[in-house]
């Protein structure tokens, strides 16, 4: 097992295959090429651009390099000079450096993700409205502290599973703008030339190169875990509101038990308030990812690696798990 997100079975329940698509080693790759392209053209070298795009190299050709360096970019370059003639060997890489390509490779990786979650934000707004439609008039018991207080109505809840969602969407335009840009630092950040680079990659080019300024990828990962809390909130009331007893809501579907046939689980709902918790905790690490030294930082760089791909993974599945579990409402309240 590597992790719940990409384990043969349990991706069925925590996966989400969009986001996995994006964040593949073949996608990276392909981003990869397509800046080192990107960056011949924008010295001029039109021959080594279309030479670096006519390259054959897979994933596998870059393990036992990425094992050595630390990282992929330097027999991914290797790579490309082996099958390029040597006198266009000159404008290959020429100023840029790994962080150049793999910061790149995955904002370039962002800007196809963050739209899957707009829609998914909207569809999910969408369906809050028409559940608010359909039953939004019933009666419900408020509870504060779990306790009964005082009688409101079924859209008074969905209200606080709405809201939160508008704000969301305002965020993500905010965050796009401080994210959605290019890297072309080289050696120590001071580099120029991430204009024409970003302009080819239709990218924005940041005032400097953002090697130790990781401000941006923090800020989504917690925009990221905001999301997945304002649906493990969602999560909740409903788990709570299927007790036996308390039954204010019916589900039309749910999870089976192996030794008591007569349970329906709350599957979806349960899954929403583990992805929260679980965004909730990556948030802390990617925070500890802040904390570069001097120019750059090769620990607090991978720490990002290990943990911002799993959070846009946890809140793109509490979308979808979200759709998925309104869908199954049958009533709500009384």
């Amino acid at each position: 097992m590597t992790t719940v997100f990409d384990h043969a079975w349990m991706t069925g329940l925590f996966g989400d295959k969009r986001v996995a698509e994006h964040l593949s080693a073949e996608v990276q790759l392909a981003h990869m090429l397509r800046i080192e392209a990107a960056h011949s053209r924008s010295l001029g070298n039109e021959s080594a651009a279309r030479a670096i795009e006519a390259t054959r190299i897979g994933p596998e050709d870059l393990t036992e390099g990425t094992a050595t360096d630390g990282v992929p970019v330097p027999q991914l370059v290797r790579c490309l000079k082996a099958q390029i003639s040597p006198e266009l060997h000159r404008d290959i890489h020429r100023g840029l450096t790994s962080q150049d390509v793999m910061d790149t490779a995955l904002v370039l990786s962002l800007k196809d993700i963050l739209p899957i979650f707009r829609h998914g934000l909207i569809v999910l707004q969408a369906d809050l409205a028409q559940l608010t439609q359909a039953h939004g008039g019933a009666a419900l018991m408020g509870r504060t502290r779990m306790q009964a207080a005082l009688p409101i109505t079924v859209a008074d809840r969905l209200a606080t599973w709405r809201m939160p969602l508008e704000r969301h969407l305002a965020r993500l335009d905010e965050i796009c703008a401080r994210v959605l840009c290019v890297q072309c630092g080289g050696p120590v950040g001071l580099g120029a030339g991430g204009a024409a680079l970003a302009a080819q990659l239709g990218l924005a080019a940041p005032d400097k190169s953002w090697h130790a300024m990781r401000d941006g990828f923090a800020e989504l990962a917690s925009w990221l875990s905001l999301v997945s809390g304002s649906l493990g909130k969602m999560g909740m009331d409903i788990s709570l509101m299927t007790q036996q007893g308390v039954d204010e809501i019916r589900l039309r579907a749910g999870g089976s038990s192996s030794a008591m046939p007569h349970k329906q689980n709350p599957i979806l709902a349960e899954l929403l308030v583990t992805l929260a918790r679980y965004n909730s905790v990556q948030l802390g690490g990617i925070h500890q990812a802040l904390i570069h030294e001097q120019e750059r930082s090769g620990a607090a760089w991978a720490l990002e690696w290990m943990i911002l791909p799993a959070m846009l993974h946890s809140a793109a599945r509490g979308l979808t798990a979200a759709q998925e579990l309104l869908a199954q409402v049958e009533t709500i309240g009384s």
